[in-house]
């Protein structure tokens, strides 16, 4: 890294490259940025560290500057562009991560799905116990001096994850998604097993994942699950409305009883691969059991509040195996209240690729609600429609609107779960409005 250099990010409010500023703010560097002005969740940590957010626009690059381009920006982009024509420096947001890594002992944590949770957790306990810098989906990022440990999310979208070089990766799960890239499950398998070939100490892998048993390395793979035949096993788990505790046994012999504030199975797991990372590392248990019960979240992964008698959750679920697992873990906090799903899909090509499975994820809520589907930067139509979905959803899945939210209101005393990867954000915001309106007109 260049000390006297400016670092520029193209696309700053992306969910890794907000965090990968704020680690080169952390660490001294001089840090700034640009991206569209429409407001995203991750920019409120880029503020409050004094970062300058510029609207794009070919003028802000000037020399004197390296400029960090987000992966979702193209090289005919008008900043990128410019950059390139004054022999600017410009490096893709992978490859420098990858780079940067090199100084640490690292861990990449990834998988189709529970990157982000798994992430911060391990985020947490490590840097609770030794000096460490992290990296995380939800937008967070941190630069430790000093640090011994650097935590970091690895999305396989693209095979992006191949610019990294791990000591140790995390492997949750192998599951089809990004249908705009990825050919089939197989496509998917092939990008991991890929990765697998690069990390330099150990595989933590999902041994209760079939998939991810395949998985073929140099490097020893540790399997954590359910299942007796995983060195890393979770025994006696507990399920209550305050979290959950569990026995763990590594080949087979008891190795500690630990709890966690969190909900659902997944919550197990994650917590599980955190453990093997942190016993293969030599680190002191009691520490590791400590600060798992401290763990407060992620940002947008089953957030709460309460409003009048109704319990809102903000949820990133964009896929069904997520919805199955953020539905899991509110029917453990929640085991007597209505749950209703509010759920937006994201990316046509995934929502006519998984249709089917995504009826039978939303049919485990007791009541159904949709929202238009989201595009990206990379489709803006497509085949399917949000009618094709509440279709094939078992009962009545209503439509709703920004402008009209107000079927909602009709529940009372329940827990409603707004889940998505666009902006179902702004439909939670009109309902919390109109809620709170219905709450001052009752009093």
């Amino acid at each position: 890294m260049i000390k006297d250099t400016i670092y520029h990010f193209v696309g700053i409010k992306g969910s890794g490259m907000s965090a990968l500023a704020l680690i080169l703010h952390d660490k001294g560097f001089k840090v700034q940025g640009s991206d569209v002005e429409k407001y995203f969740f991750t920019q409120k940590g880029i503020e409050e560290a004094g970062i300058q957010i510029f609207p794009f626009g070919e003028k802000n690059i000037v020399p004197g500057l390296t400029v960090i381009a987000g992966n979702a920006f193209p090289d005919n982009h008008e900043e990128i562009q410019a950059a390139m024509n004054q022999n600017i420096p410009v490096i893709r947001y992978h490859k420098f991560l990858g780079d940067l890594i090199q100084q640490f002992t690292s861990i990449a944590v990834t998988g189709s799905h529970g990157k982000t949770s798994t992430t911060g957790l391990l985020a947490h306990v490590l840097r609770n116990i030794a000096p460490t810098s992290f990296l995380i989906g939800d937008g967070t990022g941190h630069g430790e001096k000093g640090a011994q440990f650097f935590a970091l999310e690895a999305c396989e979208y693209r095979r992006h994850f191949l610019s990294y070089v791990p000591d140790y990766a995390i492997m949750t799960n192998i599951d089809f998604d990004h249908p705009d890239y990825f050919t089939g499950l197989d496509d998917v398998f092939n990008a991991f097993q890929s990765l697998a070939t690069q990390v330099k100490k150990a595989i933590i892998a999902c041994g209760d994942d079939a998939e991810l048993r395949k998985i073929k390395a140099d490097v020893p793979v540790v399997f954590y699950g359910l299942g007796e035949d995983n060195q890393f096993q979770a025994k006696n788990i507990s399920r209550t409305v305050t979290g959950s505790s569990f026995d763990v046994y590594v080949n087979q012999a008891f190795y500690e009883h630990f709890e966690i504030p969190t909900f659902g199975t997944h919550n197990v797991l994650n917590a599980l691969a955190v453990i093997a990372v942190c016993h293969y590392e030599g680190l002191d248990k009691a520490l590791v059991r400590d600060n798992l019960t401290t763990f407060q979240g992620v940002k947008r992964r089953f957030s709460e509040k309460t409003m009048g008698d109704m319990t809102i959750i903000d949820d990133y679920a964009h896929h069904p195996a997520e919805i199955r697992a953020t539905l899991d873990a509110a029917r453990q906090k929640y085991p007597t209240k209505e749950i209703i799903a509010v759920f937006q899909p994201h990316t046509f090509t995934r929502t006519v690729a998984l249709l089917s499975e995504f009826a039978e994820a939303l049919n485990l809520a007791d009541s159904v609600y949709l929202c238009d589907i989201f595009g990206s930067a990379r489709e803006d139509q497509g085949s399917v429609s949000i009618q094709d979905l509440a279709d094939r959803v078992k009962g009545p899945a209503e439509v709703l609107s920004e402008e009209n939210m107000s079927p909602l209101l009709e529940h009372k005393d329940a827990v409603v779960i707004f889940m998505g990867a666009g902006d179902v954000q702004k439909f939670e915001y009109a309902y919390e409005t109109l809620l709170s309106r219905n709450i001052l007109q009752n009093n």
